[in-house]
């Protein structure tokens, strides 16, 4: 009698599947249009110009994100020019070359050899090397918070103790009090992996969110927090902390305009934890939000091929949601945070 309910029961959830699913897939974009990391309207020209070994679109933009004082933009931007220039650094090499002084190209030469370094086998050595191109970088120009970005992602990597770390962080925090970067960076170092632990992490994620201000990135740190716990997979799992990291992420969320690539890394670590807490309703709804949008970021860290991780997670919290409709309707399926739509839709 049990085989058979089990037996019932599977049946059932497969004709659910098979039911529901394509219609809630309707609500998301096809997987072809899925893209990786796109950059925005402005970044997209700059990295045009680059592949065509021109550096002045990149230049233009990262001395307008400085002189509008744009920190989060201005990371984001550098970030992704370093990446681009990981593997196609001939724009960079010309750019340094006619401004060997220039403020953004010595930050994006930085981020490039900071980079570089934490991928090599001897990383501790490499980056102990790179200390006076980071103070270039800060020096060059001394209200950006970014340089310090690096130099916190550069201690960690050199076994930097608290009291050297907390230095670089009041140097960070009087730029920019509120700046993402620099505050997972700071997170990073905190993390049980690291110099910390979980709770040091949540509680300095948590106090960090309640002092950012309304629409902040900052406000969704705990997300950080809980990622790192659930990628160490160790040790005692926080889980209401987790569950209300997700809850802050949601409600971040919420205030964003859907299918936005600016909040499209935080909506990607939002739904990898929705799924690891068994929330398929909600994470589906932040599916939505992303649109087209996934991000290397979770999925690079858990994975592979970090586009097919998207995509994989998708279909299967697409699936898991099907299964909670009645198969005579697009009812709202079971009650609570794993129901479709949940309270946040």
């Amino acid at each position: 009698m049990v085989r058979t309910m089990s037996l019932l029961r599977a049946l059932i959830g497969t004709a659910r599947v098979v039911r529901h699913a394509p219609r809630l897939a309707a609500a998301l974009p096809p997987d072809d249009d899925v893209l990786l990391d796109a950059p925005d309207e402005r970044l997209a020209p700059a990295l045009v110009a680059a592949a065509l070994a021109d550096p002045e679109p990149a230049a233009k933009l990262l001395a307008t994100t400085r002189d509008a004082a744009e920190w989060e933009k201005r990371d984001r931007y550098v970030a992704r020019l370093a990446t681009f220039a990981y593997s196609r650094d001939d724009w960079l090499t010309h750019w340094l070359a006619v401004s060997p002084r220039d403020p953004d190209a010595l930050l994006v030469k930085a981020e490039l050899a900071v980079r570089r370094a934490w991928g090599s086998p001897a990383r501790s050595e490499r980056l102990r090397e790179l200390g006076p191109l980071i103070d270039a970088a800060a020096e060059a120009s001394p209200g950006d918070p970014v340089p310090w970005r690096l130099a916190l992602d550069h201690a960690r990597g050199t076994h930097a103790g608290h009291g050297a770390f907390e230095s670089l962080w009041e140097q960070a925090v009087r730029r920019s009090p509120h700046h993402y970067g620099c505050h997972v960076a700071a997170l990073r170092y905190l993390s049980a992996q690291w110099y910390g632990s979980h709770r040091e992490c949540f509680d300095f994620a948590e106090q960090a969110a309640e002092d950012a201000p309304p629409g902040s990135l900052a406000r969704s740190l705990p997300l950080n927090a809980a990622f790192a716990q659930l990628l160490a997979g160790a040790g005692p799992v926080q889980e209401d902390r987790i569950d209300e990291a997700a809850d802050r992420g949601i409600a971040l969320s919420a205030e964003c305009p859907v299918g936005d690539p600016w909040p499209a890394e935080v909506r990607n670590l939002l739904v990898y934890v929705l799924v690891r807490r068994e929330r398929p309703g909600e994470a589906l709804e932040e599916f939505r939000r992303i649109g087209p949008y996934a991000t290397s970021f979770p999925w690079a860290l858990v994975g592979d091929d970090p586009l097919a991780g998207f995509l994989e997670a998708r279909d299967t919290v697409r699936a898991e949601v099907a299964r909670t409709i009645p198969l005579r309707g697009a009812g709202r399926g079971r009650a609570g945070r794993g129901a479709p739509g949940g309270h946040y839709a």
